[in-house]
C-alpha cells in the first residue's frame, strides 16, 4: 500500500469513526438537555461555560457560537476560576461544565464552589457516574467508546462530541428566540456574511458618480459622459426616467458599425429595456442577477426614477463576492 492510500485510509477512518459518536450521542439525548435549555433560555442571566485542556478549546468556540446568536456567555477557564476567576459568576449565571472524565482536579475544586454559590450547573462529559456529573443539575451525556487517536489518548473523538453538542444547544436557543438573519447580520456586522445579510444596493450606488445622458445627447458627449464617470456605463435618462444604458461595449460596437458616428446619438446606441435595481434591495440580489445575467452593472432607480450604479467592483470591495 502507497502513502496516499494509507494516508486516505486513516482520514476516512478517523471521519468514519467521528461520525459513528456524533450519532450515537443524539441517542444519548433525555429530558435533562431540553431542561437545560428551557434553564437557559428563560434565564436573566448569562451562561458561563468552564473546562480544562482540550475541553477549554471547546467551550470558548461554544461561547463565540452562543454570543454570536442571541445568548449571552463567557468562557472562564477552570485552573483560574480557582484562582481568582471564580468572581466572573454573577448571581443568575448558568454555568456549563465541560470535562470528558468529569473526574479532573480542578473541576473536583471548582464544582463545589459553584454548588455554593447555588448557581445552575450544567455537564457536558463522557462519563454520566464522574463527580462532575453527580453534583451537576443537569447532565448532558457526550459518551463516545474510543478516540480517533490509535493510542486513544488524544482528545479527538471526544471533542468533536463536546463541540456538537455546543451547536446543538445554541440552535436550540435560536429556534426559541426566533433568531432571524437581521439578527444575525447585527451581531456579524463586520464580516462578509453580515454584509450579505444587511448591505444595500442604496449603500453602495451612492457613493458612486451618475452617469447619465439624454436621449438626444451626442455619441461624442456621450463617450465624454463615461469617460468621465469611470463606471464603463451610462443611463440614458427620458425626464429622469431610465430609457436605455450604453456601456463600453456599446461605444465599440458602434465604432466597428460606423465610420460617421458624430451625427449618432444616445437613442442611436443604447440598449433599451436594461437591467435595473431598486435602491433598497439588497446588495446581495443584485449580485445574484448580474451573476444571472452576465453582467458587472445593474442601473439603480429610486421611486422609479434613475438614482445611479451598482458595479460588481463594490460588491467584490466589500466581500460580498
Amino acid at each position: 500500500m502507497n502513502s496516499t492510500q494509507s494516508i486516505l485510509k486513516t482520514a476516512r477512518k478517523t471521519i468514519d469513526l467521528e461520525r459513528d459518536a456524533i450519532a450515537n450521542i443524539s441517542h444519548l439525548l433525555t429530558d435533562d438537555f431540553a431542561n437545560a435549555i428551557s434553564l437557559i433560555y428563560n434565564s436573566k442571566g448569562r451562561v458561563i461555560i468552564t473546562g480544562i485542556g482540550k475541553s477549554a478549546i471547546i467551550a470558548n468556540k461554544i461561547v463565540a457560537t452562543l454570543n454570536s446568536t442571541g445568548t449571552p456567555a463567557v468562557f472562564m477557564h477552570a485552573a483560574d476560576a480557582i484562582h481568582g476567576d471564580l468572581g466572573l459568576i454573577l448571581e443568575d449565571d448558568i454555568v456549563i461544565c465541560i470535562s470528558k472524565s468529569g473526574n479532573t482536579p480542578e473541576i473536583k475544586v471548582l464544582v463545589p464552589l459553584i454548588k455554593n454559590a447555588k448557581n445552575k450547573m450544567i455537564a457536558i462529559t463522557g462519563n454520566d457516574s464522574s463527580f462532575l456529573a453527580q453534583q451537576a443539575d443537569f447532565i448532558l451525556n457526550t459518551y463516545v467508546e474510543q478516540e480517533a487517536c490509535p493510542n486513544n489518548l488524544a482528545p479527538t473523538t471526544s471533542t468533536t462530541a463536546q463541540l456538537v453538542m455546543g451547536d446543538a444547544i445554541a440552535v436550540c436557543l435560536l429556534e426559541l428566540r426566533g433568531f432571524s438573519s437581521k439578527d444575525f447580520a447585527k451581531y456579524h456586522p463586520g464580516g462578509a456574511l453580515g454584509k450579505r445579510l444587511y448591505l444595500r444596493v442604496s449603500d453602495l450606488s451612492s457613493v458612486n458618480e451618475k452617469p447619465k445622458v439624454e436621449l438626444n445627447t451626442t455619441a461624442k458627449n456621450v463617450i465624454v459622459e463615461i469617460s468621465e464617470k469611470m463606471l464603463g456605463v451610462t443611463a440614458v435618462v427620458d425626464n429622469n426616467k431610465i430609457a436605455g444604458i450604453i456601456t463600453d461595449g456599446d461605444l465599440r460596437r458602434m465604432l466597428t458599425k460606423s465610420d460617421d458616428f458624430i451625427h449618432l446619438t444616445a437613442k442611436d446606441i443604447m440598449g433599451s429595456n436594461p437591467k435595473r435595481i431598486d435602491e433598497d434591495a439588497m446588495a446581495i440580489d443584485a449580485m445574484e442577477l448580474m451573476e444571472e445575467y452576465g453582467i458587472s452593472q445593474l442601473l439603480v432607480e429610486k421611486n422609479g426614477e434613475y438614482a445611479g450604479v451598482i458595479h460588481i467592483h463594490d460588491l467584490i470591495k466589500e466581500g460580498i463576492i
